[in-house]
Parts: C-alpha cells; sequence; structure tokens
C-alpha cells in the first residue's frame, strides 16, 4: 500500500537503554511500515552526549523550535554511579532540564486510561493530568556544602551596584546550602499555558503552592496566577463552563484523593514531577502516563512520562526476555505525529495517530499485554507477552 506522506520533519530525539531498544521496535514494525518517516534526528544516548560535551541536546532544542514538534525517548540523568559506568567527562544535566528552559515550556502530564486497569483511587472516574512548571527551581539551583561555623547569605547585586542580603542561616558547624530561583516571565508563561490548555480540554485547573510558609517565592506563583486569572481568562473560563481553584498544595494532595478525576492540577516544578508519577502509578502503570512540553511559541515536544527502564535494559543484554511496557513511548510518537498533521494539514497522517493508539489500547483490551499490567488488570484469560510480542499484537490490530 501506498505509505502516508509527511510534508515537515519531527525532531526525533533518542534515548537509553531499554528504552532506546523499544524506540527502535516501535519505528520498524509500527511506524516505517505505514509512514514515508520525515524526522530530523538527534542522537541523546549517554554516549553520544559526553561525547558531543551535551553539544547534541542542545542543537536538539533549537530543531525543536524551528520544526515546531519533537519526540523524544527516555534519557539518562546521570548521577555519581553512572559517570563511572560510562566513564563520562562530566555529570551532565538533565537533558530535559535543557530543553525545558530553552523552550520555556509547561509539561502536561495524563495518565493513559484503558479498560481493565482500574485506577487505585476508587473514586476516580477521569484522568488527572498534571500540568508541571518546567523552568527553575531545583533543577537550575546552585548549592554548596558547609565544612563549618559561620553566616550564610542571600545577596542580589543590582546594575548599578547596590546590595539586598537576607540572611539564610548561622551555622554553627558542617551543613548543606542551596539557592533556586525563578523568573516573572518564565511564570507567566506557566499560568497561560495553563489556563489554554484547560479552555482547550474544557477541565477545571487546580494550582496549588505553600505561599503561607513561602510568603515570597510561593506567594509569587500565587499572585500571578490569580492576576492573569482574573485579567484575561475568567469570561473564557465562564464561557467555557469550568472553573480554576487555587488551595494550598497539601490541601490539594488530600482533595485530589477524594475527587472524581478529570481536571488538570497544576504543580510547581519539583511538585509535578513527584505528583505525575504518584498519579501514574495509581492509575495502573508508570509506563502509561503520557508527557508533553508546550511552549508559549506553540512549540510541543512529545515522550513518555517514566525513565530508561534499566533493569530491563540489563536482563535485556544478558539475552533474557523482558516484558517491558511500551504504551507512552507509542503514544508519546502518536502524539506528535498527531500534532505534525494537524499543523501540516494532512489529515491521514492525524487518522493514523488515532487508528495506532486505537489499536494500542484494542490490544490490551482484548487481554493481551506486558506483564506490568498482567498483575493489575481485572481482565480475565489474560496472556502476558514479551516486549518484542506486544509490539508485534498491536502491529497485527493496526
Amino acid at each position: 500500500m501506498d505509505k502516508i506522506k509527511m510534508t515537515t520533519p519531527l525532531v526525533e530525539m533518542d534515548g537509553d537503554e531499554m528504552t532506546r531498544i523499544l524506540w527502535q521496535m516501535i519505528k520498524d514494525e509500527l511506524l516505517l511500515p505505514f509512514i514515508d518517516l520525515k524526522t530530523e534526528y538527534y542522537d541523546l544516548g549517554l554516549e553520544y552526549r559526553n561525547e558531543t560535551n551535551d553539544q547534541v541536546t542542545h542543537d536538539s532544542a533549537e530543531a525543536t523550535l524551528k520544526y515546531g514538534v519533537a519526540v523524544k525517548c527516555a534519557t539518562i540523568t546521570p548521577n555519581a554511579e553512572r559517570m563511572g559506568e560510562y566513564d563520562l567527562k562530566e555529570m551532565w544535566k538533565s537533558p530535559n532540564g535543557t530543553i525545558r528552559a530553552r523552550l520555556d515550556g509547561t509539561v502536561f502530564r495524563a495518565p493513559i486510561v484503558v479498560k481493565g486497569i482500574d485506577p487505585m483511587v476508587k473514586c476516580w472516574q477521569g484522568p488527572v493530568t498534571i500540568a508541571r512548571h518546567a523552568y527553575g527551581d531545583i533543577y537550575k539551583n546552585a548549592e554548596m556544602k558547609i565544612g563549618g561555623p559561620g553566616k550564610a547569605e542571600l545577596v542580589y547585586t543590582a546594575l548599578d551596584g547596590t546590595e539586598t542580603r537576607a540572611l539564610i542561616h548561622e551555622f554553627d558547624g558542617p551543613g548543606i546550602l542551596q539557592g533556586v530561583h525563578n523568573t516573572e516571565k518564565s511564570i507567566r508563561s506557566f499560568a497561560k499555558a495553563c489556563f489554554n490548555y484547560a479552555i482547550d480540554t474544557k477541565q477545571d485547573l487546580w494550582f496549588g503552592t505553600k505561599d503561607t510558609i513561602s510568603k515570597k517565592y510561593d506567594h509569587t506563583f500565587k499572585d500571578i496566577f490569580q492576576e492573569i486569572f482574573d485579567d484575561e481568562y475568567k469570561d473564557k473560563f465562564d464561557e467555557a463552563g469550568i472553573s480554576y481553584f487555587y488551595t494550598l498544595i497539601d490541601d490539594a494532595v488530600a482533595r485530589v484523593m477524594r475527587d472524581k478525576g478529570g481536571f488538570i492540577w497544576a504543580c510547581k516544578n519539583y511538585d509535578g514531577d513527584v505528583m505525575s508519577d504518584m498519579v501514574s502509578s495509581a492509575f495502573g502503570s508508570l509506563a502509561m502516563m503520557t508527557s508533553v512540553l508546550v511552549s508559549p511559541a506553540g512549540v510541543y515536544e512529545y515522550e513518555a512520562a517514566h525513565g530508561t527502564v534499566q533493569r530491563h535494559y540489563y536482563q535485556h543484554l544478558k539475552g533474557l526476555e523482558t516484558s517491558t511496557n511500551s504504551v507512552a513511548t507509542i503514544f508519546a510518537w502518536s502524539g506528535a505525529l498527531r500534532k505534525r498533521g494537524e499543523l501540516d494539514g494532512l489529515t491521514d497522517l492525524v487518522n493514523f495517530a488515532d487508528k495506532l493508539e486505537n489499536a494500542t489500547l484494542a490490544t490490551i483490551e482484548s487481554g493481551r499485554m506486558t506483564k506490568d499490567l498482567g498483575l493489575i488488570t481485572t481482565l480475565e484469560d489474560v496472556k502476558v507477552l514479551s516486549s518484542k510480542e506486544f509490539i508485534l499484537a498491536i502491529r497485527e490490530r493496526l
């Protein structure tokens, strides 16, 4: 049959470990037989990031700004153990953090809901979408170890040389110190992205910070959200029949466990990192969580919300069979292809993305799934498939 045509490339960011293996399987079995796939390829595997002094990560972000749509495989953020394992020149920063900072975007993460995989939170009837601020806080921090007694201060030096100081702590012995920041520009972009996404998807929006304790840092987030909502979005929310709700992050965590779902939960950077894993796990599996980075300029980068599945990769290297869930990675590709098709007016490409997702969910609902889902499904007569068998089962249905 004729392959579906593309007119503009996707930016393709390859990754690490088991997800890199799945990435190639997905392309070979689910994409290349059906699509004349056009991508601008960047290898974000840790070895090549090390070889290029991480320049490849910066290049991939620039390419995403150029082409407007990217799809990314999961990547390693190295720690001390990885330094030795991969013989790294230095402990390279998170590729996701680098890309998020360049795109100034907001990450929207939503669970993939499928029949037979019931949420562990019984009252959840619809997905909880996490909107994660994608700039600053501890991901752009400065930190140090304190060797002994002394005074630590925050110092801001204005362009005219004047200084503003705030005492952090007077140490009477060893300790640790961390400085974090954010910008009003980025917070405003975050707020507008959340309000726009809520209107587009017709979902209520929640937002929570710790403004009672952090009376300047977190309170600024709260104030900017409220100002933008009142000035620009209140009437639009009323017209769409949706609401904006602010509360303390503590209260939001408690409320979400009692709510029916079907809303967007906006979180600061670290809160969103943690809560997206909680939500995905509660909906069944970390491998069933989509993630899309949306920039104020209308640029989209799609990926799975989970990591590189290191344990399965080591099994794979030993020649052992794995049963690794590829659903979120498949949905990263389908999301990117759909958006590319929407932007370029390619109906066939949009329809293919829909069919790929439908085939994936129908395969699971027919009782054919990977081990992680087989352990928690309410379906009967389930057949657990290997990593490759699951992708081939999807191709058969596709």
